[in-house]
């Protein structure tokens, strides 16, 4: 029987802006299941990012809820909160977001200190990760001095050094020409099989979001599953 982590259930988000009320999420449900590999796809402006968010606790909902193993991420502690998103949860944004004083090895160190981790171990850590992404021999490089990819590929190592339980994948490619988004993503998928995590992308490509084995489509704040569309 599979084991149910993530359960999302009439997920509405709403904006104000300068009086007029944008709905962005419009009653989103979806059941997610330990292992599972969710690719959810629709144009900029459809809400995948959103909804990305607030699964992750980087947001609240206007409505509706979000449960991580049955309990709701809404009533978490800041503390908790902290946690959840430095441990349980990897996110993979299209943007890298690394910190550019520092190297590639102390960005994907980071979030082990930021757990507690003794240095010592966590630079173990940080070594085999490196290895694992393939960029052992630019671990003294700032990211300006890196490719794109090879940017994304810190990013990925830093989300997932802590072998967090759910990955969020929010465009990872889009920022990439075709073949170092391909590469990329053999980086994201390699590495969710090697942690047994349960993997959720979004994707405006229609390449990418073909090989989740759960195939979600998202059009103006509501999410509809792509095989029973098509």
């Amino acid at each position: 029987m599979s084991e149910q982590i993530i359960k999302v259930t009439d997920l509405k988000k709403r904006f104000d802006k300068d009086g007029v009320e944008i709905n962005v999420l419009k009653g989103i449900n979806l059941d997610v299941n330990k292992g599972d590999f969710i690719t959810i796809m629709g144009p900029s402006g459809a809400g995948k990012s959103t909804f990305l968010h607030i699964v992750g606790a980087l947001d609240r909902p206007t409505e509706g809820e979000v449960l991580f193993r049955d309990r709701n991420v809404q009533t978490f502690t800041e503390d908790e909160e902290s946690r959840f998103r430095n441990e349980k949860v990897g996110f993979i944004f299209q943007f890298y977001h690394l910190l550019q004083d520092f190297n590639v090895f102390e960005n994907i160190m980071m979030p082990l200190l930021i757990k507690g981790m003794g240095n010592g171990e966590a630079i173990k850590k940080a070594e085999g990760f490196l290895e694992i992404v393939g960029l052992a021999g630019r671990k003294n490089h700032k990211p300006g001095e890196l490719s794109g990819g090879e940017q994304q590929r810190v990013a990925i190592a830093r989300a997932l050094i802590n072998e967090p339980e759910v990955i969020l994948a929010d465009e990872p490619t889009g920022n990439l020409d075709r073949k170092t988004g391909h590469e990329v993503l053999d980086y994201i998928l390699m590495m969710n099989e090697r942690l047994s995590s349960t993997l959720i992308l979004v994707t405006h490509d229609p390449q990418v979001g073909a090989i989740g084995r759960r195939r979600f489509t998202m059009v103006d704040g509501e999410l509809f599953d792509a095989e029973k569309e098509g």
